[in-house]
Protein backbone atom coordinates (compact mmCIF):
# COMPACT_ATOMS: atom_id res chain seq x y z
CA UNK A 1 0.00 0.00 0.00
CA UNK A 2 1.78 3.15 -1.07
CA UNK A 3 2.38 5.73 1.82
CA UNK A 4 4.23 9.08 0.40
CA UNK A 5 5.27 12.19 2.15
CA UNK A 6 4.65 16.14 1.38
CA UNK A 7 7.27 18.57 2.74
CA UNK A 8 7.88 22.24 1.25
CA UNK A 9 11.77 21.36 1.05
CA UNK A 10 14.15 18.74 0.98
CA UNK A 11 18.25 20.66 2.43
CA UNK A 12 21.02 18.99 3.00
CA UNK A 13 21.77 17.99 6.26
CA UNK A 14 19.17 19.37 7.78
CA UNK A 15 17.16 17.12 10.75
CA UNK A 16 13.91 17.06 9.22
CA UNK A 17 15.08 16.33 5.69
CA UNK A 18 16.96 13.79 7.53
CA UNK A 19 14.00 12.26 9.11
CA UNK A 20 12.09 11.95 5.60
CA UNK A 21 14.56 9.95 4.35
CA UNK A 22 14.72 7.56 7.54
CA UNK A 23 11.02 7.57 7.36
CA UNK A 24 10.96 6.61 3.53
CA UNK A 25 13.39 3.68 4.54
CA UNK A 26 11.19 2.55 7.45
CA UNK A 27 7.76 2.41 4.90
CA UNK A 28 9.64 0.81 2.46
CA UNK A 29 11.12 -2.11 4.93
CA UNK A 30 7.48 -2.71 5.83
CA UNK A 31 6.77 -3.30 2.36
CA UNK A 32 5.43 0.06 1.48
CA UNK A 33 5.82 2.19 -2.02
CA UNK A 34 7.38 5.37 -0.63
CA UNK A 35 8.03 8.69 -2.58
CA UNK A 36 8.83 12.19 -0.92
CA UNK A 37 7.47 15.15 -2.91
CA UNK A 38 8.80 18.90 -2.09
CA UNK A 39 8.37 22.02 -4.20
CA UNK A 40 12.27 23.28 -3.17
CA UNK A 41 15.15 20.85 -2.81
CA UNK A 42 19.23 21.12 -2.61
CA UNK A 43 20.97 19.87 -5.88
CA UNK A 44 22.76 17.32 -4.05
CA UNK A 45 19.11 15.72 -3.40
CA UNK A 46 17.68 15.86 -5.95
CA UNK A 47 17.77 11.94 -6.92
CA UNK A 48 15.60 11.52 -4.17
CA UNK A 49 12.82 13.21 -4.48
CA UNK A 50 10.41 14.04 -6.67
CA UNK A 51 8.49 17.47 -7.28
CA UNK A 52 5.13 17.80 -5.38
CA UNK A 53 2.95 19.03 -9.07
CA UNK A 54 3.35 15.45 -10.27
CA UNK A 55 1.69 13.84 -7.49
CA UNK A 56 -1.91 14.18 -8.82
CA UNK A 57 -1.14 11.62 -10.98
CA UNK A 58 -0.01 9.50 -8.36
CA UNK A 59 -3.50 9.90 -6.34
CA UNK A 60 -5.77 7.90 -5.20
CA UNK A 61 -7.70 7.53 -2.35
CA UNK A 62 -6.07 4.27 -1.16
CA UNK A 63 -2.75 5.60 -0.80
CA UNK A 64 -1.88 7.85 2.44
CA UNK A 65 0.35 10.78 2.50
CA UNK A 66 2.41 11.92 5.36
CA UNK A 67 2.59 15.60 5.66
CA UNK A 68 5.32 17.81 7.27
CA UNK A 69 3.65 20.50 8.09
CA UNK A 70 5.30 24.67 7.32
CA UNK A 71 3.98 28.02 7.09
CA UNK A 72 2.23 29.06 4.18
CA UNK A 73 3.19 26.50 1.35
CA UNK A 74 1.80 25.42 -1.91
CA UNK A 75 2.45 21.73 -0.93
CA UNK A 76 0.10 21.93 1.87
CA UNK A 77 -2.39 23.78 -0.32
CA UNK A 78 -2.36 20.70 -2.72
CA UNK A 79 -2.33 18.49 0.57
CA UNK A 80 -5.66 19.06 1.46
CA UNK A 81 -7.28 18.50 -1.62
CA UNK A 82 -6.06 15.40 -2.66
CA UNK A 83 -8.30 12.19 -1.39
CA UNK A 84 -5.86 10.24 0.01
CA UNK A 85 -5.36 9.24 3.79
CA UNK A 86 -3.64 12.52 5.50
CA UNK A 87 -1.70 12.39 8.24
CA UNK A 88 0.10 15.37 9.16
CA UNK A 89 3.29 15.80 10.97
CA UNK A 90 3.80 18.69 13.33
CA UNK A 91 7.48 19.94 13.78
CA UNK A 92 6.09 23.06 15.69
CA UNK A 93 6.13 26.67 14.68
CA UNK A 94 8.52 29.08 16.94
CA UNK A 95 5.77 31.85 18.45
CA UNK A 96 5.96 35.24 16.57
CA UNK A 97 6.16 36.93 19.86
CA UNK A 98 10.22 35.67 19.33
CA UNK A 99 10.61 37.89 16.27
CA UNK A 100 8.56 41.00 17.17
CA UNK A 101 11.59 43.23 17.80
CA UNK A 102 13.90 41.60 15.14
CA UNK A 103 12.53 40.81 12.20
CA UNK A 104 9.20 41.30 10.68
CA UNK A 105 8.37 38.96 7.81
CA UNK A 106 9.20 35.99 10.43
CA UNK A 107 7.09 37.80 12.88
CA UNK A 108 3.72 37.51 10.02
CA UNK A 109 4.58 33.98 9.09
CA UNK A 110 4.89 32.40 12.21
CA UNK A 111 1.62 34.16 13.64
CA UNK A 112 0.03 32.88 9.86
CA UNK A 113 1.35 29.87 10.43
CA UNK A 114 -0.21 28.96 14.06
CA UNK A 115 -3.46 30.34 12.12
CA UNK A 116 -3.06 28.23 9.76
CA UNK A 117 -2.35 25.07 11.92
CA UNK A 118 -6.24 25.74 13.39
CA UNK A 119 -7.88 25.41 10.27
CA UNK A 120 -6.62 22.52 9.17
CA UNK A 121 -8.28 20.11 12.48
CA UNK A 122 -10.98 18.57 10.22
CA UNK A 123 -9.03 18.01 6.99
CA UNK A 124 -6.60 14.80 8.20
CA UNK A 125 -7.05 11.41 9.76
CA UNK A 126 -4.03 12.00 12.00
CA UNK A 127 -2.06 14.46 13.41
CA UNK A 128 1.46 13.54 14.60
CA UNK A 129 3.99 15.33 16.86
CA UNK A 130 7.11 14.60 16.67
CA UNK A 131 7.61 15.24 20.56
CA UNK A 132 4.71 15.12 23.52
CA UNK A 133 4.57 18.76 23.80
CA UNK A 134 3.92 19.32 20.01
CA UNK A 135 1.23 16.51 20.66
CA UNK A 136 -0.49 18.50 22.90
CA UNK A 137 -0.08 21.97 21.13
CA UNK A 138 -2.08 19.82 18.32
CA UNK A 139 -4.90 18.96 20.76
CA UNK A 140 -5.15 22.31 22.22
CA UNK A 141 -5.71 23.21 18.61
CA UNK A 142 -8.95 21.03 18.26
CA UNK A 143 -6.89 18.15 16.26
CA UNK A 144 -9.22 15.71 17.33
CA UNK A 145 -6.88 12.18 16.63
CA UNK A 146 -2.91 13.27 17.56
CA UNK A 147 -0.29 10.53 18.18
CA UNK A 148 3.25 10.93 19.12
CA UNK A 149 6.10 9.86 16.47
CA UNK A 150 9.84 11.16 17.24
CA UNK A 151 12.17 12.51 15.24
CA UNK A 152 14.46 9.11 13.94
CA UNK A 153 17.93 10.37 13.44
CA UNK A 154 20.45 8.69 11.06
CA UNK A 155 23.73 9.64 13.78
CA UNK A 156 26.07 6.70 12.27
CA UNK A 157 26.90 10.37 9.74
CA UNK A 158 29.02 11.67 12.38
CA UNK A 159 31.05 8.88 12.49
CA UNK A 160 33.34 10.76 10.81
CA UNK A 161 36.75 12.75 11.36
CA UNK A 162 34.90 16.00 10.62
CA UNK A 163 37.06 18.85 9.19
CA UNK A 164 40.30 19.05 10.40
CA UNK A 165 40.67 23.13 9.39
CA UNK A 166 37.86 23.85 12.16
CA UNK A 167 39.90 21.42 14.72
CA UNK A 168 43.21 23.47 14.28
CA UNK A 169 41.34 26.55 14.55
CA UNK A 170 39.41 26.05 17.71
CA UNK A 171 41.43 23.20 18.83
CA UNK A 172 43.30 25.55 21.35
CA UNK A 173 43.75 23.11 24.07
CA UNK A 174 41.18 25.78 25.74
CA UNK A 175 37.62 24.52 27.53
CA UNK A 176 35.17 24.70 25.13
CA UNK A 177 31.79 25.30 25.47
CA UNK A 178 29.59 24.76 22.41
CA UNK A 179 26.18 25.72 21.45
CA UNK A 180 24.64 25.18 18.02
CA UNK A 181 20.81 26.21 16.58
CA UNK A 182 19.88 28.92 14.52
CA UNK A 183 20.80 32.37 15.76
CA UNK A 184 17.26 33.47 16.56
CA UNK A 185 16.06 35.10 19.31
CA UNK A 186 14.07 31.86 20.80
CA UNK A 187 17.11 30.49 21.24
CA UNK A 188 18.78 32.81 24.02
CA UNK A 189 22.02 33.12 22.45
CA UNK A 190 22.66 36.16 25.04
CA UNK A 191 22.14 33.32 28.35
CA UNK A 192 24.46 31.81 26.63
CA UNK A 193 26.27 34.11 26.55
CA UNK A 194 25.79 35.58 30.61
CA UNK A 195 26.74 31.93 31.89
CA UNK A 196 29.79 31.81 29.85
CA UNK A 197 31.09 35.47 31.43
CA UNK A 198 30.84 33.99 34.97
CA UNK A 199 32.36 30.84 34.14
CA UNK A 200 34.97 32.57 32.31
CA UNK A 201 35.79 35.28 35.00
CA UNK A 202 34.98 33.64 38.07
CA UNK A 203 36.36 29.84 37.41
CA UNK A 204 37.92 29.20 34.46
CA UNK A 205 39.78 31.88 32.26
CA UNK A 206 41.56 29.31 29.64
CA UNK A 207 38.20 29.06 28.50
CA UNK A 208 36.65 29.64 25.19
CA UNK A 209 32.71 29.57 23.79
CA UNK A 210 31.73 28.55 20.29
CA UNK A 211 27.90 29.65 19.20
CA UNK A 212 27.45 27.66 16.12
CA UNK A 213 24.41 28.81 13.73
CA UNK A 214 23.16 30.48 10.81
CA UNK A 215 21.95 34.19 11.62
CA UNK A 216 21.53 35.16 7.91
CA UNK A 217 17.81 37.09 7.56
CA UNK A 218 18.96 37.61 11.86
CA UNK A 219 21.19 40.74 11.50
CA UNK A 220 20.01 42.61 13.76
CA UNK A 221 19.65 39.90 16.54
CA UNK A 222 23.15 39.10 15.75
CA UNK A 223 24.47 42.70 16.30
CA UNK A 224 22.81 42.77 19.41
CA UNK A 225 25.01 39.91 20.46
CA UNK A 226 27.73 41.11 19.25
CA UNK A 227 27.17 44.30 21.29
CA UNK A 228 26.39 42.29 24.35
CA UNK A 229 29.84 40.26 23.83
CA UNK A 230 31.56 44.04 23.70
CA UNK A 231 29.85 45.13 26.59
CA UNK A 232 31.18 42.45 28.73
CA UNK A 233 34.47 42.68 27.54
CA UNK A 234 34.37 38.65 26.99
CA UNK A 235 37.50 37.37 24.69
CA UNK A 236 37.20 33.85 23.35
CA UNK A 237 33.36 34.32 22.22
CA UNK A 238 33.55 32.81 18.86
CA UNK A 239 30.26 33.33 16.36
CA UNK A 240 30.62 30.51 13.18
CA UNK A 241 27.46 31.23 11.12
CA UNK A 242 26.21 28.95 8.85
CA UNK A 243 29.11 25.35 8.79
CA UNK A 244 28.95 22.57 6.82
CA UNK A 245 28.67 19.03 8.20
CA UNK A 246 31.83 18.25 8.69
CA UNK A 247 32.93 21.46 10.60
CA UNK A 248 30.03 20.61 12.85
CA UNK A 249 31.01 17.37 13.53
CA UNK A 250 34.78 18.50 14.44
CA UNK A 251 32.97 21.08 16.59
CA UNK A 252 31.40 18.23 18.75
CA UNK A 253 34.63 16.53 19.03
CA UNK A 254 36.33 19.65 20.57
CA UNK A 255 33.26 20.46 22.82
CA UNK A 256 33.71 19.76 26.80
CA UNK A 257 30.33 20.95 27.43
CA UNK A 258 27.19 21.59 25.53
CA UNK A 259 24.69 24.65 27.17
CA UNK A 260 21.60 25.43 25.83
CA UNK A 261 19.48 28.52 27.54
CA UNK A 262 16.24 28.32 24.51
CA UNK A 263 13.07 29.49 25.39
CA UNK A 264 11.54 27.56 23.33
CA UNK A 265 12.09 23.83 21.62
CA UNK A 266 9.65 22.09 20.38
CA UNK A 267 12.27 19.34 20.01
CA UNK A 268 15.76 20.17 20.18
CA UNK A 269 18.14 17.66 17.98
CA UNK A 270 21.50 19.70 18.79
CA UNK A 271 20.61 18.12 22.46
CA UNK A 272 20.50 14.53 20.88
CA UNK A 273 23.55 14.79 18.65
CA UNK A 274 25.94 15.83 21.61
CA UNK A 275 24.44 12.58 23.21
CA UNK A 276 25.77 11.00 20.59
CA UNK A 277 28.98 12.49 20.33
CA UNK A 278 29.34 11.97 24.09
CA UNK A 279 29.87 15.30 25.11
CA UNK A 280 27.88 15.95 28.24
CA UNK A 281 24.52 18.80 28.58
CA UNK A 282 23.24 21.06 30.48
CA UNK A 283 20.03 22.38 28.93
CA UNK A 284 17.15 25.08 30.36
CA UNK A 285 13.88 22.63 30.36
CA UNK A 286 11.74 24.81 28.28
CA UNK A 287 9.59 23.57 25.56
CA UNK A 288 10.41 19.94 24.71
CA UNK A 289 13.33 20.52 26.07
CA UNK A 290 13.27 17.66 29.47
CA UNK A 291 11.18 15.28 27.43
CA UNK A 292 13.99 15.22 24.01
CA UNK A 293 16.25 15.06 26.75
CA UNK A 294 14.68 11.95 28.08
CA UNK A 295 16.68 11.34 31.08
CA UNK A 296 20.12 12.37 29.56
CA UNK A 297 22.32 14.88 30.59
CA UNK A 298 21.41 17.67 32.95
CA UNK A 299 18.25 19.83 32.82
CA UNK A 300 18.19 23.35 34.56
CA UNK A 301 15.04 24.34 36.28
CA UNK A 302 15.64 28.16 36.11
CA UNK A 303 17.98 30.33 34.87
CA UNK A 304 20.72 31.69 36.95
CA UNK A 305 24.07 32.33 35.24
CA UNK A 306 26.32 32.01 37.97
CA UNK A 307 24.79 28.54 39.10
CA UNK A 308 25.26 27.57 35.17
CA UNK A 309 29.15 28.31 35.57
CA UNK A 310 29.49 26.58 38.77
CA UNK A 311 27.45 23.52 37.41
CA UNK A 312 30.15 23.78 33.78
CA UNK A 313 33.31 24.26 36.24
CA UNK A 314 31.92 20.83 38.00
CA UNK A 315 31.07 18.85 34.89
CA UNK A 316 34.35 20.00 33.58
CA UNK A 317 36.29 19.14 36.57
CA UNK A 318 34.18 15.82 37.92
CA UNK A 319 35.48 13.06 36.01
CA UNK A 320 32.72 10.89 37.70
CA UNK A 321 30.14 13.46 36.96
CA UNK A 322 31.02 13.71 33.30
CA UNK A 323 31.00 10.19 33.15
CA UNK A 324 27.62 9.65 34.29
CA UNK A 325 26.00 12.64 32.54
CA UNK A 326 27.34 11.32 29.01
CA UNK A 327 26.68 7.24 29.98
CA UNK A 328 22.98 9.05 30.30
CA UNK A 329 22.94 10.77 27.06
CA UNK A 330 23.96 7.71 25.10
CA UNK A 331 21.40 5.86 27.24
CA UNK A 332 18.29 8.05 26.33
CA UNK A 333 19.24 7.79 22.60
CA UNK A 334 17.84 4.40 22.75
CA UNK A 335 14.05 6.26 22.07
CA UNK A 336 15.00 7.74 18.83
CA UNK A 337 16.20 4.22 17.37
CA UNK A 338 15.32 3.54 13.85
CA UNK A 339 13.59 0.25 15.24
CA UNK A 340 11.51 2.04 18.01
CA UNK A 341 10.24 4.83 15.92
CA UNK A 342 9.57 2.74 12.80
CA UNK A 343 7.65 0.51 15.11
CA UNK A 344 5.60 3.43 16.21
CA UNK A 345 4.92 4.87 12.60
CA UNK A 346 3.22 1.33 11.98
CA UNK A 347 0.99 1.81 14.64
CA UNK A 348 -0.28 5.04 13.48
CA UNK A 349 -0.35 3.88 10.27
CA UNK A 350 -2.58 1.08 11.30
CA UNK A 351 -4.86 3.58 13.01
CA UNK A 352 -5.53 5.42 9.71
CA UNK A 353 -6.12 1.60 8.02
CA UNK A 354 -2.34 1.84 5.70
CA UNK A 355 -0.87 -1.05 7.37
Amino acid sequence: MPVHQFATSLTYGDAISDEMLEIRKALRRLGHESEIFVKFYDPRMAHLVRDYREYRRWSAPGNTVLFHFSIGSPVSRLFFRIPDRKVMIYHNITPHEFFLDTHRILTRECYKGRLELRLFKDKVDLALGDSEYNRRELEEAGYPNTGVLPIVLDFSKFDVPGDPLTAEIYGTGKTTVLYVGRVIPAKRFEDVIKAFSWYKRRFNPDSQLILCGDYRGMERYAAGLFELVDRLELADVFFTGHVEFEELVALYRLADVYLSQSDHEGFGVPLLEAFYMNVPVAAFAAGAVEETMNGGGAVLRRKDPLRTAALIDRVVSDRGLRDRLVASGRQALEKYSAENVGRLLNEHLRRVGAA
